[in-house]
């Protein structure tokens, strides 16, 4: 083995990066990003060279009207391994895919969100992960949130916390360990021969929906908690109740195909706005009955309570009862999402609704 920088490299990883120079490609999907994108593509290509990688870098543009089109043509000029192509679709799962069929000469696949930054290390210690973990087939790092504005701020702390996104989720991960998935994820090759490429039916959670596959296949999920990236949170709670509750929608869509629940987590939000529906009834019954009914969301409550302040608590500027307010926008529009997900797809057998399938930007 050798060690590098705190790294361990098994015998002949090392010598391949060193003679041969791993051949990564990067695809990038976006759509009006212009405040975002350089920084994200310089990040990719600082990545890449902390390691000594060739690096084809491909952003997948919906066809952007707010002046991306013309930065990442600068960074064309400026970077020619990086390219633009164009996503007529302008729906992610499109953009996946004609990133990873823009280029078969690869060793390893990494996709990155327009808003994410790269810590530099995230290609040399995830690519590391492999070596360690053979029978791992996808990588991914921490997620630290950040903001653009102070609504953003107080999103992305409660966020940060188990209670905001649920217990095993990823984006709020300390330790290194398996996942069910990842976002920013590292690929070897071999997993696209395996299992194909991501389901063009779906408008969000085709990530969650690819990496479920992955797991069906044999493969495990890392994250591995020394690479991570920074991801600019949305920045209106009306963007963040659109984003949610298209979550849980097209999670149901997941499900049907796969006939099976993905996780157990994703049954809370929507079980928890079951219960308020149903204490309200019951208040309608019973003023007996609709007060027992309550005793739950005393839990909830004192949980939000005490998540709400250790989250201000560790951030500057992060109002206690802004974190507090934020959290039933999460639970409850997701689990909003879900269950009109559950009335489209189970019960009215109806294909995808065509407002769900638009951008919540």
């Amino acid at each position: 083995m050798i060690f590098t920088m705190n790294r361990v490299w098994k015998t002949g990883e090392w010598e391949k990066i060193m003679e041969n120079r791993l051949k990564l490609s990067v695809v990038i999907p976006c759509r009006n990003e212009v405040n975002h994108i350089t920084d994200c593509v310089e990040s990719v290509l600082n990545a890449a060279a902390f390691m000594s990688a060739d690096v084809s870098v491909y952003v997948v543009d919906g066809k952007s009207d707010d002046g991306t089109i013309e930065k990442i043509e600068e960074l064309h000029h400026k970077y020619p391994n990086v390219q633009l192509l164009v996503n007529e679709k302008q729906l992610t799962p499109f953009a996946f895919n004609i990133g990873i069929k823009a280029n078969q000469d690869f060793d390893y696949l990494i996709i990155v969100g327009s808003r994410h930054i790269l810590s530099e290390n995230y290609f040399s210690e995830g690519i590391n992960t492999f070596t360690q973990y053979p029978e791992v087939w996808c990588v991914g790092g921490t997620v630290n949130n950040v903001f653009i504005n102070d609504t953003g701020r107080v999103i992305a702390a409660a966020m940060a916390t188990t209670f905001g996104m649920g217990l095993g989720n990823f984006r709020t991960m300390k330790n290194s360990g398996f996942v069910d998935t990842i976002g920013t994820p590292i690929y070897p090759k071999k997993v696209f021969t395996e299992i194909g490429y991501f389901d063009e039916d779906l408008v969000r959670n085709q990530d969650d929906e690819f990496n479920f596959r992955v797991t069906q296949a044999g493969g495990k999920i890392y994250h591995n908690h020394l690479i991570s990236v920074r991801y600019f949170v949305r920045g209106s709670y009306q963007g963040l109740w659109r984003q949610f509750f298209q979550y849980g929608y097209w999670k149901v869509y997941v499900n049907r195909k796969h006939k099976s629940v993905t996780t157990l987590r994703q049954l809370v939000p929507p079980l928890f706005v079951l219960y308020l529906s149903v204490s309200l009834l019951l208040f309608l019954v019973s003023i007996k009955l609709g007060v027992l009914a309550l005793i739950p969301l005393l839990f909830y409550v004192i949980f939000a309570v005490f998540f709400a302040l250790r989250a201000a608590g560790k951030k500057e500027n992060v109002g206690f009862f802004s974190v507090l307010l934020t959290f039933p926008v999460l639970h409850i529009s997701y689990g909003l999402g879900y269950l009109k997900g559950i009335l489209d797809f189970v019960l009215l057998k109806k294909k995808p609704s065509e407002k769900q399938k638009r951008l919540s930007r």
